[in-house]
């Protein structure tokens, strides 16, 4: 027997039991749609996740209050020794590498205009802020360079925040009152959306020193460094470490890299894809056991066929493959089904539920298809074992 000949073989086979062989490739084609599907979902979320951090620059360094061995995150709760001042701000900004600072006070509170009011975030930042996190200015400025001991009352606010109190209007120059207090409206910033959940448009900035004042903090909650592009963020987290401690006398703060930050995210996200795709495979899992009972049905029913062929001369290695290749086949037609609908679905997903992105890459495509095909081999094989054992007079004489 030729391999043309177990090609054919297998292929009529195939074609004769048609309801058959559908429900297997169905099986299989759903086990690796929910593979495609749940990968897609975890690496969308994965790439928009990392992009949502980075949309602030990548040359970044967080300085925040007190000691943690765990990231230092904005708004955590001050208890150090010493707190970060915007003497300490000044101090780093002349470290040789650093371009620029931007110190953070966040808090919450109404903002009101004539009649209407909205509560929302208030942010004190620095006037480095839109350069140092790449916002932009979309009508006036942002807020100027006043000496820090006495900023005045100006006010930036967010594209939301400036919709709902002022609608059409123009608002620059208006006053506005900000947790009670009288601000004059210097600029409007630019849409920039949600990042990690935190609408950057529902907020309004004030100068740091009245923000810490309006919030009775002692500290700032963050200092952000901005550093040259040449220069290597451990370098110049190093500096900034033996600036603080001898302003402080201690290590009573901690400082966050980027890349440690990305470093920790990437592997929690990957950590997700990875379970996702655990939970697909399981469905896979389910198809291959598909495989199994609908060939070792195939081998019960084929078993006057199998005899004839062994009796006119077909060895048992030639009945193995006979098996092994419907199984493969089986399996490959289901894993191209499958590919084709998890894609389509993950692309629907991600055209009609913006919220929900995916991707695909195409490697995990590859994977998923030689995944098919492996689990169709290895289903395949006990059925053709058995298929290759039977006695040739045994088997021709089976009902």
């Amino acid at each position: 027997m030729f391999i043309r000949d177990i090609v054919r073989l297998s292929l009529s086979s195939l074609m004769d039991q048609r309801m058959r062989s559908f429900l297997t490739i169905l099986g299989i084609s759903v086990g690796i749609a929910a593979v495609v599907l749940l990968t897609s979902i975890g690496e969308g979320i994965q790439k928009f996740t990392l992009a949502e951090f980075t949309q602030f620059g990548t040359n970044l360094i967080g300085i925040n209050p007190g000691r943690s061995t765990t990231l230092g995150t904005s708004g955590a709760i001050i208890n150090n020794v010493r707190p970060l001042s915007i003497a300490d701000e000044e101090a780093l900004r002349r470290i040789p590498g650093v371009l620029d600072t931007v110190s953070v006070i966040q808090g919450n509170g109404p903002v009101e205009f004539a009649k209407r009011s909205r509560r929302t975030t208030i942010l004190g930042a620095g006037p480095s802020a839109s350069k140092v996190w790449q916002i932009k200015v979309a009508k006036g400025r942002f807020l100027p360079s006043d000496d820090s001991r006495a900023a005045r009352s100006f006010v930036v606010l967010g594209s939301k925040v400036k919709n709902e109190l002022f609608r059409d209007a123009n608002p620059l120059g208006q006053i506005v009152r900000v947790a009670g207090e009288r601000y004059r409206v210097v600029g409007v910033m630019e849409s920039k959306g949600q990042m990690l959940g935190f609408d950057l448009d529902d907020a309004v900035y004030i100068p740091t020193v009245r923000a810490m004042s309006l919030f009775n903090q002692q500290s700032l909650m963050e200092i952000d460094l901005l550093y040259q592009n040449d220069l290597q963020s451990k370098t110049i987290a190093e500096r900034a470490k033996k600036l603080l401690k001898s302003r402080h006398g201690a290590e009573d703060f901690t400082i966050t890299t980027q890349e440690e930050m990305l470093e920790i995210l990437g592997s929690v996200l990957g950590i997700l894809t990875m379970a996702v795709g655990g939970l697909g495979a399981i469905s896979l899992l389910v198809g291959g056991v598909g495989v199994v009972t609908i060939m070792t049905i195939a081998v019960n029913e084929r078993t006057p066929e199998i005899g004839l062929l062994r009796a006119i001369g077909a060895d048992r290695r030639q009945i193995l493959w006979l098996f092994i290749g419907e199984a493969a086949v089986l399996a490959g037609i289901g894993g191209l089904a499958g590919l084709l609908l998890g894609t389509v679905i993950a692309w629907l997903l991600g055209t009609f539920v913006p919220a929900l992105p995916t991707h695909t890459p195409w490697i995990y495509a590859v994977y998923a298809e030689l995944l098919a095909i492996g689990i169709g081999l290895l289903a395949g094989v006990l059925p053709a074992r058995h298929a290759a054992g039977l006695n040739p007079v045994e088997a021709l004489r089976a009902e």
